[in-house]
């Protein structure tokens, strides 16, 4: 159940990442992320209600809501700075290098005491070289610097986040994630009021925006309880798979062109997720 919800994260983060991409191109980053991050809120708000899976809040670190802030803030920026590397670089190169912000959580395991079994290690490792490889072509040419820093930059902040998801999860995945999105919208119409643009969307970016909001929310959600129904690193990785469905749908929509190691990327990466899930 841990491995499938945190590759089902993994599709719906690289499909989110991929729309997020293209209305980038059209849009500010900052004003894409916080729209997304409002819709993203509605999501959590009715799961609640629909599931009763309140829970009073408190200030512990053991409870969701600290752990939820900070998520947001590191989440937010995050998002702000990939969906700009997105729109100026190959979606490939950028969400290869954004997805590798899950060695943090994965070396905060480590310290930790999480131990995974030796062939539950190999397949970790062929799983995050497969979906790496995904930017190999690109960046051995050469490519322009500004969204690979913007991509290195996207890893750290959403290595942050995964962190504080998994512990926020170990009380309540849902509110840890509702949480988040809550203090988001908050960050949102601060820097919308600040900068005096709230977007400018039209009609036709409505249903992108919806679909990158709940897509977004969901695939935090299944990787929180991810978290908690197995080991954290190995969730992590399978969470990290990222790369694949966004490269694969640039390809197919954007017609970015898909080289050999590229191909064989992807056949790393299911063949490590094989390895991992069957350890």
């Amino acid at each position: 159940m841990a491995s499938i919800l945190a590759l089902l994260s993994s599709v719906l983060w690289g499909s989110s990442d991929f729309v997020g991409g293209v209305l980038t191109k059209k849009h500010k980053a900052i004003a894409v992320t916080a729209a997304s991050q409002f819709f993203g809120l509605i999501v959590g708000v009715l799961l609640v209600v629909i599931s009763g899976a309140y829970l009073s809040p408190n200030l512990s670190w053991n409870g969701y809501v600290i752990p939820g802030v900070l998520s947001s803030i590191a989440g937010f920026f995050g998002l702000v700075v990939f969906y700009q590397g997105l729109a100026t670089g190959t979606m490939g190169v950028v969400s290869s290098i954004g997805s590798l912000g899950a060695l943090i959580p994965i070396t905060i395991a480590f310290i930790n005491g999480e131990r995974p079994s030796k062939l539950q290690l190999v397949g970790m490792i062929i799983a995050l070289i497969g979906a790496f490889c995904a930017s190999g072509p690109e960046v051995v040419k050469g490519s322009p610097v500004k969204p690979i820093a913007l991509g290195v930059a996207a890893m750290f902040f959403f290595g942050v986040a995964l962190a504080f998801i998994a512990q926020g999860a170990k009380t309540s995945s849902l509110m840890t994630m509702t949480t988040m999105r809550v203090f988001s919208v908050a960050i949102s119409i601060i820097v919308a009021i600040t900068i005096r643009n709230f977007g400018n969307f039209g009609k036709s970016d409505l249903l992108p925006l919806i679909f990158m909001g709940a897509a977004d929310f969901l695939a935090n959600l299944f990787l929180g309880v991810a978290t908690t129904k197995g080991l954290v690193s190995v969730a992590m990785v399978l969470g990290s798979l990222v790369p694949i469905a966004t490269a694969l749908l640039a390809y197919k929509v954007l017609h970015e062109r898909l080289h050999r190691i590229q191909y064989l990327g992807i056949f790393l990466a299911i063949a490590g997720v094989a390895i991992t899930s069957a350890a």
